[in-house]
């Protein structure tokens, strides 16, 4: 049975009240609702706690009757739960700022060991950073459609449905999201 049909009769289980296949659900999308929601709000602690909301509010609209199958695929319907989930944190953020406490314990960590490989190590983690910096600063649309595009691999076609755009806004926004961050991080692509 392909993944996606096993996906949607997983949620029909859940929906008749077997908790177990809501953990096979959970299993399989764990890591990719995390990865996703991460790298919307670039902060690991944020990530989990917006991450195991999204598991919430999925199971609740299970539960409570709320999931129609789509001519979709599940996996699109959970990574729109936590593009909401992740622009609630953010707009969030925007209203209550402080300064991070994993920011905080950052600047006190201490220098790499010096060589060839901890130099090498150390440019790396300096280049992944700034890539990340940059992502990061891409407008919320752009940096959804692009984050789905490359880390999460879907089609433009689930990303328009994750959306809620088409298919031709979702192409826009991922040109757009790569001329900025070819501009931004020119000196890197020499």
């Amino acid at each position: 049975m392909p993944e996606e049909s096993t996906d949607w009769s997983l949620a029909a289980q859940v929906a008749a009240g077997d908790d177990a296949a809501f953990d096979a659900l959970m299993a399989r999308y764990k890591r990719p609702v995390l990865n996703f929601v991460y790298r919307l709000l670039g902060n690991a602690a944020d990530a989990e706690d917006v991450a195991q909301d999204v598991f919430v509010r999925a199971y609740r609209s299970i539960r409570q009757g709320n999931l129609q199958r789509t001519a979709g695929q599940f996996s699109t319907w959970l990574f729109q739960i936590a593009r909401h989930a992740a622009l609630d944190a953010l707009r969030w953020r925007r209203r209550h700022p402080a300064e991070s406490l994993a920011a905080l314990e950052d600047e006190g960590a201490a220098a790499p060991a010096a060589g060839p490989a901890a130099d090498a190590e150390a440019a790396a983690r300096e280049t992944g950073a700034r890539v990340a910096a940059a992502v990061a600063r891409l407008p919320e649309e752009q940096r959804a459609a692009l984050v789905l595009s490359v880390y999460e691999d879907l089609p433009q076609v689930e990303i328009a449905a994750v959306m809620h755009s088409s298919v031709r806004a979702v192409e826009g926004r991922i040109r757009r999201a790569r001329r900025s961050l070819r501009r931004e991080l020119a000196d890197l692509l020499r």
